[in-house]
């Protein structure tokens, strides 16, 4: 007989079985855990900026739309320098309809201010301390004037400056930019800029290192290499993007980079020193299926062109289309870069966005 003390106390082994029962009792009762839901896979990254044509605003707004999911900032080209205190709108320009409706669709607002000044005027204004001073109040003006996101300098006049006055215009127009930039961050808003491929023979005139340490983003016109007034040829090709990018990654950090991609062609009369008509990537696709010209790639450049006759005059037209570029792009990868900027909406070929998030 055990001890009195035990009498009333449950065996252990029963105890253990009650307890056993209990649980599973409790876990039939109690509520189940709620299933956990996979977190949804991030979207890719918006790798793709592109210019808005005012002279073709409606379409070019649309066409951005419909790409929203890749596109992460537009720059119409809105507005242009006319002196150091003088910035112009163009037609359309700061309509809030646009600006509205691609703030909700998730991209921001930069727009483009160009300049086509007299020879000599920009390096004029840019080395001149006051006058500097005045035109960065007049791009502020434009800053201010609507909900814009920043702005994009495009400032190509000063590009030819000859050897007595690069430094100096080179110089000058870096500080014009660090000064520019630092009063755009304190409004909270972008400052991007615009500059030609520095190459062995182009581009000295961009302090490319100065440039990139005050902007966002350093948007380089990787395209033109053959142009209106020259002669026939590609407007780009994998070795010259090889050597722009080399250059550009050496001086600038690859996020801030923006690689120019061309959405049209030049169209030229063979043996004429005449310039060429520019044509969107989609014109010329239509003209060349309209001609019944052979569709034809060259194979040094990746590029598409053709040729025909209009009247007794032989043309020839060199175009960049979504192949063309999709053999271009390996080049960017390689060199780390990943942001496009694209000239310009509504020029492209529809299949380049497909190849644009492959890349």
């Amino acid at each position: 007989m055990p001890p009195r003390n035990m009498r009333n106390r449950p065996r252990p082994v029963r105890c253990a079985r009650a307890l056993a029962v209990l649980a599973v009792a409790g876990s039939a009762l109690a509520p189940l855990p709620a299933a956990s839901t996979p977190a949804a896979p991030a979207p890719p990254p918006r790798t793709v900026s592109a210019w808005l044509p005012y002279w073709d605003q409606e379409a070019a707004y649309k066409n951005a739309l419909r790409h929203a999911d890749q596109l992460h900032t537009v720059s119409p080209f809105w507005y242009r320098t006319r002196s150091a205190g003088r910035v112009d709108p163009y037609t359309g320009a700061g309509e809030r309809r646009i600006v509205d409706g691609l703030h909700r669709a998730g991209i921001k607002v930069v727009p483009t201010v160009m300049e086509t000044l007299p020879r000599g005027e920009l390096a004029a204004v840019v080395t001149d301390p006051g006058r500097r001073a005045t035109h960065i109040e007049a791009l502020l003006r434009i800053a201010r004037s609507r909900a814009y996101d920043g702005l994009d300098l495009d400032y190509e006049t000063i590009a030819p400056t000859g050897d007595a006055a690069y430094e100096k215009v080179r110089d000058g127009y870096a500080t014009l930019v660090t000064d520019l930039c630092r009063r755009l961050h304190a409004l909270r808003k972008q400052c991007i800029v615009t500059v030609s491929p520095k190459t062995a023979g182009t581009g000295r005139v961009w302090d490319y290192k100065r440039l990139g340490a005050a902007a966002d983003r350093l948007r380089v016109m990787a395209y033109n290499l053959h142009w209106a007034e020259g002669t026939p040829g590609p407007l780009s090709t994998p070795a010259w993007y090889d050597e722009i990018l080399r250059r550009a990654t050496a001086e600038v950090p690859r996020h801030k980079l923006e690689t120019g991609l061309p959405a049209y062609g030049w169209d030229w009369a063979v043996g004429k020193r005449e310039r060429a008509r520019h044509v969107t990537s989609r014109e010329a696709e239509a003209l060349r299926r309209k001609v019944g010209a052979p569709y034809r790639i060259d194979p040094r450049s990746s590029t598409p062109h053709f040729t025909y006759k209009d009247g007794r005059t032989s043309r020839t037209v060199w175009y960049q289309d979504a192949r063309g570029t999709a053999a271009h792009l390996p080049v960017l990868r390689r060199h780390g870069v990943r942001n496009t900027v694209l000239w310009a909406l509504g020029f492209e070929d529809p299949g380049l966005w497909r190849e644009l998030a492959r890349s």
